[in-house]
């Protein structure tokens, strides 16, 4: 019987003890996918004690039917198409261009509030844990892969708590690990896994950052009197 999940946290903790090989990595980075990947990469990241950064992608979501992803798009330019879904909607080329300059407008609106000061990702040579809340299509995870390894990470793995048997085989191809709770076969859209699946908001998202770079910062301080004290 395929588990539901309470809500993003308890599904966070739930996936971390499947990643316990990472935990405390010095090259491994949890990357989350905003907005609802947040709180479960925030849990993940805390239980591996490892930092905790956004990588912004954008569904390009089917005129009339949003949750249908037409393609994905990821800072950085990466692009990801669904031909299965293009082949059968209206205006095709058309209505994805129309969706895509939207969703562009939005990807860096989102870059700038989440990222703020902060430098943008340095990915050459260490490992990415991206973390979603779930995995539909497959299509906005496969554009994050593609933008991590154009950055130059070595290892990408993606991490989410419940994925369609569909979804999953087609990240399985794109990274070079997979890690997932629950792949039910009945699957019609994340939401029906989690008993509360409400919308995570830009606060929260904001929020979660700012409290994982306080305590990054706090263990860096602590780090470094330790240092001085022995010497």
């Amino acid at each position: 019987m395929t588990r539901i999940f309470d809500d993003r946290v308890e599904a966070g903790h739930a996936l971390a003890q499947l990643l316990l090989d990472y935990r405390a990595a010095t090259d491994t980075i949890v990357l989350a996918l905003p907005r609802g990947g947040v709180p479960v990469g925030f849990e993940v990241a805390q239980a591996l004690r490892l930092p905790l950064d956004v990588l912004v992608v954008r569904k390009l979501g089917l005129p009339g039917q949003p949750e249908l992803a037409m393609g994905a798009i990821a800072s950085g330019g990466a692009l990801v198409l669904n031909e299965d879904v293009l082949r059968f909607a209206a205006r095709g080329e058309a209505a994805l261009e129309q969706v895509r300059r939207r969703e562009q407008l939005e990807l860096e609106r989102r870059e700038r509030q989440y990222r703020g000061a902060r430098p943008s990702l340095q990915m050459a040579g260490r490992t990415g844990i991206l973390v979603d809340d779930g995995l539909a299509t497959g299509a906005t995870m496969e554009v994050a892969v593609r933008a991590l390894r154009d950055l130059g990470a070595t290892r990408i793995v993606v991490a989410v708590p419940v994925a369609s048997p569909q979804a999953r085989n087609r990240i399985a191809a794109a990274a070079d690990e997979v890690v997932c709770l629950e792949v039910p076969t009945n699957f019609s859209a994340v939401g029906q896994w989690y008993r509360n699946f409400g919308q995570t908001s830009d606060a929260e998202v904001s929020e979660l950052l700012a409290r994982t770079a306080a305590e990054s910062s706090a263990t860096l301080d602590t780090a470094q009197r330790r240092e001085e004290q022995r010497s």
